[in-house]
């Protein structure tokens, strides 16, 4: 409806009420234990079908005695020393490829020049499935650390330039041209435009390259290695060891949902500036 005053324009006002978003601090959340109602479900109908018959223990062992191999490879030491050595090896190709990415990314985002001397190259490349290229790695650097280090790198180098590369041009035009007017030289800018708004982006990508990095490993280390988690799998294949292939295959989940959570507590804290992030669990 519209309601005139005396002296003033006529104005129209929605007769509906506007909606407003609760605080933030009022958002209700998910209790964390509903999260793990469906994975202990699954847990459980896997133990009936194991105990029941339905689900052959030399096709799958039961939980239970994924549990009990758990804690016999643990004893004998052999998971705590693949786990490490996969773990140093993980690291070691993700920093690699990480800070490759980062600058590749950085550089292709801010420079013409860049863009046009980086990017066709490496969109290139990303379109192949890195994992194929195991047998090159082995036939150019030989069975040693050297190409399960780079397998992890060249996965993890294509989710950081990417994401880098987006979030870099991604920047608001604007905030750019107001920082120069501003009298921001060219590292402030850096600092304090460019920095910010691509973060989110390259968080985004290292999210996604700590999954593949994961993934690497358990493909490196499965085809050619004698140590390591993947060592470990692919040696109870061949005994028929199905608790102990179930057992590696959990340590490189809880492995990567790990990692996974650590980049989303430093999300939450790096990016506690967004009102979009603030206060969700995301």
């Amino acid at each position: 409806m519209s309601t005139t005053f005396p002296g003033a324009p006529a104005r129209t006002y929605d007769s509906e009420p506007t909606r407003t978003d609760p605080p933030s601090g009022r958002r209700r959340r998910t209790p964390t234990w509903q999260r793990w109602i469906s994975p202990i479900a699954i847990v459980v109908v896997w133990q009936l079908a194991s105990t029941t018959g339905l689900l052959a223990e030399d096709e799958l062992a039961s939980p239970w005695r994924v549990v009990t191999a758990a804690v016999d490879v643990t004893r004998s030491g052999e998971l705590p020393e693949g786990l490490a050595i996969s773990l140093g090896r993980v690291v070691a190709g993700f920093l690699i490829g990480g800070l490759v990415g980062l600058v590749l990314g950085v550089w292709s985002g801010l420079s013409r020049w860049g863009g046009l001397i980086v990017d066709p190259p490496v969109q290139m490349l990303r379109t192949m499935p890195h994992l194929a290229l195991v047998p090159l790695f082995i036939l150019w650097f030989g069975v040693d650390e050297t190409p399960k280090i780079l397998l992890v790198a060249l996965g993890v180098l294509f989710p950081i330039y990417l994401n880098v590369h987006a979030g870099v041009r991604g920047v608001d035009p604007k905030l750019l041209e107001m920082a120069r007017v501003s009298g921001f030289d060219r590292r402030e800018i850096l600092r304090h435009v460019v920095v910010p708004g691509a973060l989110p982006s390259a968080l985004t990508g290292l999210r996604l390259a700590l999954g593949i990095a994961w993934l690497s490993i358990v493909v490196a280390e499965t085809v050619s290695s004698d140590t390591g988690l993947g060592y470990m799998i692919n040696n109870a294949r061949e005994f028929l060891r199905t608790d102990v292939i179930v057992v590696g295959l959990v340590v490189y989940a809880v492995l990567g949902l790990g990692t996974d959570a650590l980049v989303r507590a430093l999300e939450r804290r790096a990016l506690r500036w967004r009102p979009t992030i603030a206060g969700t669990d995301s």
